[in-house]
């Protein structure tokens, strides 16, 4: 399917840190770093990834806190989580626009992209400042999904219905020009462009076309970024140098209808999606986000990497595995409890209880793919 790239990752096993920080359809804006406490307690956060093994995490900056004005930033926010990756040993990939961005800027207009763009320069520059290794950044998180949410369904920010092609378009643009001002400042970094995958299947007869289409369009952020579609963007294969797919047990199901369960004679197996993804676009893929709540968590990793090693012995080249979220977290909508995480809620002190059952099955699922679980003191960053 692809050609095997070298190994990008420290691990192939990742923790990933909820860093959502958009405005809901109420207006009020989340910030998934505060109210897990991950910006309060990161060190002790990553002492416990390389703990479990997990030398390689997903995490992010809050652009909103960062530059609230124009030529203002105050790195105060992201500094210590940036000194704890290092110290740690660990290996972070930053989501530079995780949803959210500062209150003065038209997400429509051509200055946020120029906004942006400054932004991530900025970060990259910072980043080799304080770290010697080889950065790895998201630019836009979830570009397909942040437009349909946003653009189309007024579910989250900008709260826009019937302008999703407008707001992929803008999203597209700004991706490309952060790329570029980050390589202007790093010509090392790579870069992770992270969307769901998704199966739609048709219930009622007539309904095969319509469904097909939703799958296909899955697809349009990666193409807009690799210039196969809408070249006008600026679009170039360069853009695209590791997919991140996100995947979750509710992504497939029936057009009109619910989620189509795992065994369903409709359900298609995740293996099968990774190998479209892969043979369409030609490049390495990274299990950017995937996870279960309550006491799904096990079973789901166990039927996740199932899939994956199956991709694998078939020859796609399937980079890592991202447990997302690894932290417990106050749901988007209604605060709740979300219980998704190998960790839980923190105390004072940043101590979080474990999921035994999760950590059990991802001790299991590191040992099936070779990943030791410790790792030599002498390996680790002074």
């Amino acid at each position: 399917m692809t050609t095997a790239s070298g190994r990008l990752f420290d691990s192939f096993f990742a923790g990933g840190f909820e860093c959502s920080s958009h405005r809901r359809h109420d207006g009020r804006r989340l910030d998934l770093l505060a109210a897990t406490g991950h910006d309060r307690h990161a060190r002790a956060d990553y002492a416990a990834m390389r703990a479990h093994g997990l030398r390689t995490v997903r995490d992010g900056l809050r652009w909103h806190l960062i530059e609230p004005a124009a030529g203002r930033r105050d790195w105060s926010s992201f500094l210590p989580m940036l000194q704890a990756a290092t110290d740690e040993g660990l290996q972070p990939v930053w989501d530079l626009c995780h949803y959210g961005w500062p209150d003065d800027v038209d997400i429509w207009r051509p200055a946020f992209v120029d906004r942006f763009a400054a932004f991530a320069g900025a970060v990259a520059r910072l980043v080799r400042e304080h770290s010697e290794a080889v950065p790895i950044y998201c630019a836009v998180n979830e570009i397909s999904y942040w437009s349909w949410a946003g653009g189309d369904q007024a579910r989250m920010n900008p709260m826009a219905q019937g302008r999703g092609l407008e707001l992929k378009h803008q999203l597209v643009r700004a991706a490309i020009a952060a790329i570029e001002a980050v390589r202007e400042a790093d010509p090392r970094a790579r870069f992770v462009q992270v969307d769901p995958v998704v199966q739609v299947a048709a219930q009622s007869p007539g309904d095969e076309e319509e469904a097909a289409a939703l799958c296909r369009v899955q697809h349009d952020g990666w193409l807009m970024l690799s210039g196969d579609l809408w070249p006008g963007l600026g679009g170039d294969p360069s853009y695209l140098d590791l997919l991140g797919v996100n995947y979750y047990s509710d992504n497939q199901w029936f057009l009109h209808g619910g989620a189509i369960p795992p065994g369903h004679p409709a359900y298609r197996p995740f293996r099968d999606i990774l190998a479209d993804v892969a043979l369409r676009h030609g490049r390495p893929v990274f299990i950017a986000e995937t996870g279960a709540e309550g006491p799904q968590r096990a079973p789901w990793l166990r039927y996740v990497c199932g899939e994956v090693a199956a991709a694998r012995e078939a020859g796609v080249d399937v980079q890592g595995l991202c447990l997302y979220p690894v932290l417990d977290y106050p749901g988007w909508v209604d605060e709740r409890h979300c219980e998704t995480g190998l960790l839980g809620l923190a105390d004072s002190a940043g101590r979080r209880p474990v999921h035994h059952d999760l950590d059990r099955e991802l001790a299991e699922q590191q040992a099936r793919f070779g990943e030791p679980r410790a790792w030599p003191a002498m390996d680790r960053a002074p």
